[in-house]
């Protein structure tokens, strides 16, 4: 046992400071660290926490026994150490250690006054094995000696405590008390053995080992001796036991006649228990046989209850409300009576339903009376589709024949009337709910009201249109342009140009802004009115052309929204078929009114042909803007649009093409052609045309009019040769100068200005080359001779030619260079007699300049390699002679 430690006095210090602040004055015999805790909340990861356990002892000073007390103190959040539980030794009943701690230091201690047995006792973990065999020796030993008795152990080894007992010699200090009073002893390593030793058996059973030992006078070696003496020993003690039972004959006798009694008495009773068995089983036969009437009684009550129940069930969707029959058969379809229609409609829905085979039991779905009443309820159904399809087909005619005779609602002379739906949907709304219990009851009456309707509304529309466009074209006050621009003289030109013509685009866009969006909210109205089962549409107030301030005649203004016989919202989903349908129904409906958006186009393009690019650009905003299925013809309207005005586009461009192929055929050329001047012009006014997607459609006409352009031109240079570098330098050349700004923001345009300036080139090295070698013929003939002989002849070889020796040379250079400052004189004035266009000449004359001296240096070194002893004017004179 380790020797207590400067870490244990001062812990006993700290318990004897948190003991005595209790009031109590008591002796601590042992004070030792331990931890708390308990295996189900170590296994749900809950940490130990750390206590003291303190054995203490009180003496009574009126001579009672002393008592003995176990204290468990934990550390207060500051670190103090404070009661937390008080254990009495008396009670203590058990000391068990823990079997699944392979350390053997957690050990549990039962108390037989614990108030709930239910809870678990906490563990106690010790620090090592020494720390528990110390407090345990010392509990052990205050209950031998206080009590005079000892607690169950389990779980641990009383020998192994004694050995370890034993061999820790270090004395322990122990206070015990006797009947006297309390005296305080220091126990050493002989005390504490035998303390052990009485711990394993009490003093009566120590004296009889003492007085069986001394009757025995033997050593230690003396074992098998010893062993053959308890066995002949233990032989007379069984001799011993045998001849007792013998002298106990008397009492067996009388043993066995009670016995013999008793079983009499047993058969008795069994004869009496065989009775009563048999009573009670007759009494459980009869119990049996009552409860199993009582149970078919009892199924026969429940089932003719069921039954009763059943048979009101099905006689309860039999009967025909007398109310909802009159409804059916023979009511009025007024706005008034519509909500009793709509009951009558759902209630028929019902009974119809009801008398399926889903809803209704397969075993009564062949039983004549329900056979009847299906027949009765589908005659009563036929009945009132056939009565709400003929009054539904006679109210669209009318809503609308009324409309069209009244003149209010269409544009008049000096007025244009905006058309207004509004009071004819209202109208038609009042018989939404009609249309879907139609269709929940005959789908198929839904095609003669659909087309109806179409026929109907069709009739509408185009008048609204018809009167609107003509209107339209009468109030649009715009100059007609001609449509000839790169033909005829320069002022006509001029003209057209400056003519304002922004009216015709702001008129066919005012046609769309108003009739596109009706047409969209007719086509939404139609789906849904007629229960489409379509995805939604756009609202009409999103698209792009439709302006602030209109007058809220738009598919979000009204509430279209429809429910079925149960009163949910129709779930619409995408079907092929309903799809199809749709188109077909708006194809009738929308039939017809194209023809009057075409007249606009047509008038537009009378006015302006260029106007085409405005419209085109406003066509394809709206376009762009209807996507939903049920404005698929609104789409397919807006694109026969377009198809429409690039098809009267693409005409102007091609007359245009005329136009410029006819300049072919006039008398000869020579100064800028009319059309490339005016092309100018032209693609200026179908710049400022072009609105959101037009520029495809004028990159088009570009590149054809361009293509035209340039091809009539290589045509017409070529009838002649003279003048073929000529014509078609000062062309390309005037192409440029007019396109320079548009081809900085035109990429179409930018492609043709660099096509142009390479061709430009290319005429002008080709008129230059010719001008120089007119002028110097002899020179350069005399040049390509010796070039073209380099290939074949060596060099040295050459002078010896025919027609060039060195004094050929010589004979060519006087002539031709002799009065150079002439010659070159004369080269100026052709170039310029050449040219129509004084602005040409200067960068010609530059170009021209340096042409010459190129070819004049290449041949000075020529004549240098062949003629090496030969003196030519120096290219250094001939420069500055240029320069001058």
């Amino acid at each position: 046992m380790s020797r207590p430690n400067a870490d244990d006095m001062e812990l006993r210090r700290a318990c004897a400071a948190a003991i005595g602040s209790g009031g109590s004055a008591q002796d601590i015999v042992l004070a030792i660290r331990v931890a708390k805790g308990r295996g189900i909340l170590e296994k749900l990861g809950r940490v130990a926490t750390p206590r003291v356990l303190v054995l203490t002892t009180k003496h009574s000073p009126k001579g009672e026994r002393t008592k003995a007390f176990l204290r468990v103190l934990k550390y207060s959040s500051g670190g103090v150490l404070e009661p937390a539980k008080l254990y009495k030794l008396k009670h203590l009943t058990k000391v068990d250690v823990i079997s699944n701690d392979s350390t053997g230091c957690t050990f549990i201690l039962g108390f037989d006054n614990l108030r709930s047995q239910s809870v678990s006792p906490p563990q106690w973990t010790m620090r090592n094995i020494d720390d528990r065999n110390r407090l345990l020796l010392c509990v052990l030993n205050m209950c031998k000696e206080i009590f005079q008795r000892l607690p169950k152990l389990v779980g641990i080894d009383i020998v192994e405590l004694a050995l370890w007992a034993k061999e820790n010699t270090p004395s322990v200090i122990n206070r015990v008390n006797a009947q006297d009073g309390p005296a305080a002893s220091v126990t050493q390593q002989n005390d504490l053995k035998v303390t052990v030793e009485k711990d394993l058996v009490s003093q009566a059973e120590e004296e009889d080992m003492e007085a069986l030992l001394g009757t025995y006078v033997m050593g230690i070696g003396e074992a098998e001796a010893f062993s053959e003496r308890m066995k002949r020993e233990l032989l007379a003690l069984e001799a011993a036991n045998v001849y007792a039972l013998l002298e106990s004959e008397p009492l067996i006798e009388e043993v066995l006649k009670g016995l013999e009694a008793a079983s009499l008495c047993v058969d008795d009773i069994d004869e009496w228990l065989r009775i009563f068995n048999v009573k009670l089983r007759h009494m459980r036969e009869d119990i049996a046989s009552i409860e199993l009437r009582n149970n078919k009684l009892e199924m026969q009550s429940v089932c003719s209850e069921a039954l009763i129940e059943e048979l009101d069930k099905l006689l309860e969707p039999l009967r025909i409300p007398s109310e909802f029959a009159a409804s059916l058969t023979g009511g009025s379809f007024d706005e008034a009576r519509m909500l009793k229609n709509v009951e009558a409609c759902e209630w028929l829905t019902g009974a119809i339903r009801a008398l399926d085979v889903p809803n209704l039991d397969p075993c009564y779905a062949d039983m004549r009376a329900i056979r009847d009443k299906r027949a009765e309820l589908q005659k009563l159904k036929n009945t009132f589709v056939r009565r709400a399809s003929e009054f539904l087909r006679n109210y669209f005619s009318s809503l609308v024949d009324f409309m069209i005779s009244d003149k209010s609602y269409f544009s008049q002379r000096g007025h244009l009337k905006r058309p207004d739906h509004a009071d004819l949907r209202y109208k038609c709304r009042t018989y939404a709910r009609l249309l879907q219990h139609l269709k929940n009851l005959d789908k198929n009456c839904l095609a003669p009201l659909r087309k109806a309707y179409c026929q109907s509304l069709n009739l509408l529309l185009r008048r609204e249109a018809r009167e609107f466009a003509n209107e339209l074209r009468a109030s649009t006050k715009a100059s007609r342009n001609p449509t000839v621009w790169l033909e005829g003289s320069t002022g006509s030109s001029q003209t057209a140009s400056s003519a304002d013509t922004s009216t015709v685009s702001e008129a066919y866009s005012k046609m769309l802004t108003i009739f596109i969006p009706l047409l969209v909210d007719e086509s939404s109205f139609f789906a849904h009115f007629m229960c489409f089962e379509v995805s939604a549409l756009v609202p009409a107030g999103a698209s792009n052309g439709k302006k602030k301030g209109s007058d809220g005649n738009s598919a979000s203004d009204d509430d279209t929204n429809l429910m079925d016989s149960e009163g949910n919202d129709v779930k619409e989903s995408n079907n092929s078929t309903e799809l199809g349908a749709l188109n077909d129904a708006l194809h009738d409906l929308l039939d017809g009114i194209e023809e009057d958006f075409y007249a606009v186009v047509d008038w537009a393009y009378r006015i302006d042909p260029l106007r085409c690019i405005s419209m085109h650009g406003i066509t394809e905003r709206y376009l762009s803007a209807q996507k939903a299925d049920a404005a698929g013809f609104v789409r397919e309207l807006l694109k026969d649009l377009q198809t429409k005005i690039s098809t009267q586009f693409s005409r102007f461009v091609d007359e245009a093409c005329h136009q410029i192929e006819r300049n072919e055929r006039n008398t000869r050329q020579i100064a800028v052609l009319s059309y490339i001047s005016r092309f100018a012009t032209l693609a200026s006014r179908m710049e400022q045309y072009i609105q959101g997607q037009s520029r495809d459609l004028v990159d088009k006409a570009y590149t054809r009019l361009v293509s035209t352009m340039f091809t009539t031109l290589e045509k017409i240079a070529q009838s002649d040769p003279k003048l073929t570098d000529v014509i078609l330098l000062e062309n390309y050349a005037a192409f440029q100068n007019s396109l320079f700004e548009l081809a900085n923001v035109v990429p179409t345009l930018a492609k043709f200005y660099h096509q142009a300036s390479e061709a430009y080139e290319q005429a002008c090295t080709r008129h230059i080359s010719i001008i120089i070698e007119n002028q110097f013929d002899k020179l350069y003939q005399f040049f390509r001779r010796i070039d073209d002989l380099t290939y074949t002849v060596p060099h040295e070889e050459i002078p010896f030619q025919l027609g060039l020796s060195k004094t050929d040379l010589r004979k060519v250079i006087k002539s031709s260079l002799s009065q150079v400052d002439r010659s070159i004189n004369m080269m100026y004035r052709r170039l310029q007699k050449s040219l129509s266009s004084e602005e040409l000449l200067p960068p010609l004359w530059d170009k021209c300049k340096k042409e010459f001296l190129e070819k004049y240096e290449s041949f000075v070194q020529t004549v240098a390699k062949i003629y090496p002893n030969e003196i030519m004017p120096p290219v250094s004179g001939l420069r500055d002679l240029l320069a001058s």
